[in-house]
C-alpha cells in the first residue's frame, strides 16, 4: 500500500510540473518611433496567458521621463543654455533608466524565462549582453516577434540574422490578403486559405531570405504597388539552435489587435482581430513547443 501511496504521488507531482505555465518577458521599450498601438498590445498578450492558462507575461516597459512616447525628445530651436544643460541631464538620467529596465534581459535573469516577445520595440535598445541573448536563444528558448520588432537593432546583423529579416520600408495603410502557407501551423491553422485584412501598415523587408525561413503568411501583389506580383513576406518562423523564432509584422493597428466591438474608429472587423489574436497565439505555443506543426 506504501510503495502504490509513493508512486501515485510521484505521478501526481509529474502531472503537476508538467501542468505549469511557461514564463515569458514580454519587451515594450523603444527608442524609435513608438507605436500607440503598444498598449493595446501588452494587453491583448495579457489577456491571452490569462485565457489559455499555458503561460504567464512579465514586462520591460518604456521608463517614464525624458522620452515616454514618440521618438526621442527633441530641444526647441530657440532652447536657452540652461534648457540645453536641463535637456541633456533628463536624456542621461531617462538613459540610465532605460538600462536598468532592460537589465530583465540579463542572461541571469532570463534564466528564469522560456521566451520573450519583442512587441513593436524600435531603435538599439541597450540590452545588457547583446551574445548572451542570442545564445540564450539558441540554447532552446523562445522569441516571439511582433510588427516592429523588425525595425529594431539595425546596426546589429545578428539579430536581423537570428529572426530571419529587416524592417527596409513602408507605405500607406492598405487593405492585403494574406496566403497561407502552412495551414497545418498553429498560427495559421484558423485562417484558411487567406486571411483578409481591412487596413493594416505592411512593411516591406531586407536581409529576408525565403529559403532561410518557414514562411506563413505572404502576399503575392506587392502592397503599394498591386500591379506588380511576386513573394512579399507577412509573417514566418524559423529554428535558431535548438530555439524557435516567430515573426507577424501584422499589429499596427489598434483594430487589428484588439477585438472590442465598441473600439473608436474600427475599420477591421471583431472577427478579424479574434483571427490575428489567434493567430499571435498560435506563434507563442509554436515557439514555446506547446503545439507542433506537421510540416
Amino acid at each position: 500500500m506504501k510503495k502504490l501511496f509513493t508512486l501515485a504521488l510521484v505521478a501526481l507531482t509529474a502531472a503537476t510540473l508538467q501542468a505549469e505555465p511557461k514564463k515569458l518577458l514580454v519587451v515594450t521599450t523603444t527608442t524609435g518611433f513608438r507605436h500607440a498601438s503598444i498598449p493595446t498590445l501588452e494587453k491583448m498578450l495579457s489577456q491571452l496567458a490569462k485565457d489559455s492558462g499555458e503561460f504567464t507575461v512579465d514586462f520591460v516597459q518604456q521608463p517614464a521621463g525624458h522620452a515616454p512616447t514618440g521618438f526621442p525628445a527633441k530641444l526647441k530651436k530657440d532652447a536657452t543654455e540652461t534648457d540645453k544643460a536641463a535637456f541633456d541631464a533628463a536624456g542621461v538620467a531617462w538613459n540610465e533608466k532605460l538600462k536598468a529596465e532592460l537589465q530583465k534581459l540579463s542572461p541571469d535573469n532570463l534564466k528564469h524565462y522560456d521566451g520573450v516577445i519583442f512587441a513593436s520595440t524600435t531603435g538599439d535598445l541597450p540590452i545588457p549582453d547583446q551574445d548572451g541573448f542570442l545564445n540564450w536563444i539558441k540554447a532552446g528558448h523562445a522569441f516571439i516577434a511582433i510588427h516592429a520588432a523588425a525595425d529594431t537593432f539595425h546596426g546589429w546583423p545578428g539579430y536581423a540574422e537570428m529572426l530571419g529579416g529587416e524592417f527596409a520600408h513602408h507605405g500607406a495603410q492598405t487593405n492585403v490578403i494574406c496566403l497561407n502557407q502552412d495551414a497545418t501551423h498553429p498560427a495559421t491553422a484558423m485562417l484558411g486559405k487567406s486571411f483578409s485584412v481591412s487596413l493594416e501598415e505592411i512593411y516591406q523587408f531586407k536581409n529576408y531570405d525565403a529559403a532561410k525561413v518557414h514562411d506563413l503568411l505572404i502576399m503575392d501583389k506587392h502592397p503599394e504597388h498591386q500591379e506588380q506580383t511576386g513573394h512579399f513576406a507577412v509573417a514566418w518562423c524559423k529554428d535558431y539552435g535548438t530555439g524557435k523564432v516567430f515573426y507577424t509584422s501584422l499589429g499596427h493597428r489598434e483594430d487589428v489587435i484588439d477585438a472590442d466591438p465598441n473600439l473608436k474608429d474600427r475599420k477591421n472587423s471583431v472577427e478579424i482581430s479574434k483571427a490575428y489574436q489567434a493567430h499571435v497565439l498560435g506563434g507563442i505555443e509554436w515557439a514555446l513547443g506547446l503545439k507542433s506543426a506537421s510540416k
